[in-house]
């Protein structure tokens, strides 16, 4: 269906991280396991979706886009079907032509509003992800590196968590090596099949 309509295949994913850091791994001397103390309080979360962009003879691209919840009365405690419309106008923006969007059952990829923005988008195609795979996602392959990245991070602040956040997600839009590393982890190619002439 791309290669059909030169288009650019998109996967998209969230995630989400809190000032608490995730469990990594590290070396230490043998039965002398480290501990990092951190502020068990605190409240606030980042929240995350990013599609990674491929389409064959360009290079990968990789958009993120951003909701923090600092705790506050009244503050949208999650990504909403805006938040994801914007994500996806965004990516076709910088990226033109025509965009099939890979993506799972997530309620909010549901929601009407949002079924009906891409029934009236010429330009977008969306393709459902198989239930419990996100193994074929190459973007949890970017959600790995972030998290990995983040388990030595001991944020005192929610303000350096989220730099930090920021800072990663940036790195990570100029390194087309590692997106396509995130696609060939999942098994995945964006080459077509050649008919077999063989009869």
């Amino acid at each position: 269906m791309a290669a059909a309509l030169g288009a650019w295949v998109l996967f998209e994913d969230g995630s989400g991280q809190s000032v608490r850091p995730p469990r990594a791994k590290t070396w230490a001397p043998w039965g002398v396991t480290p501990v990092v103390r951190v502020r068990g309080g605190g409240t606030g979360r980042i929240h995350v979706a990013g599609v990674v962009c491929y389409r064959p003879g360009r290079r990968s691209r990789f958009f993120p886009h951003l909701r923090t919840h600092r705790g506050r009365r009244g503050e949208l405690k999650s990504l909403t079907w805006k938040d994801y419309r914007d994500l996806i106008r965004r990516a076709h923006q910088q990226l033109g032509g025509p965009v099939i969007l890979i993506w799972d059952n997530l309620a909010t990829h549901l929601v009407r509003p949002l079924r009906e923005f891409i029934e009236k988008t010429d330009w977008l195609t969306v393709v459902q992800m198989p239930p419990y795979a996100p193994d074929l996602n190459p973007q949890e392959g970017i959600w790995s590196l972030l998290k990995r990245d983040l388990g030595n991070l001991t944020a005192q602040t929610f303000d350096e968590l989220l730099r930090a956040v920021k800072r990663k997600l940036k790195s990570l839009q100029y390194r087309p090596d590692i997106i396509d590393g995130c696609l060939a982890g999942t098994g995945l190619t964006l080459e077509t099949a050649l008919p077999d002439n063989t009869s």
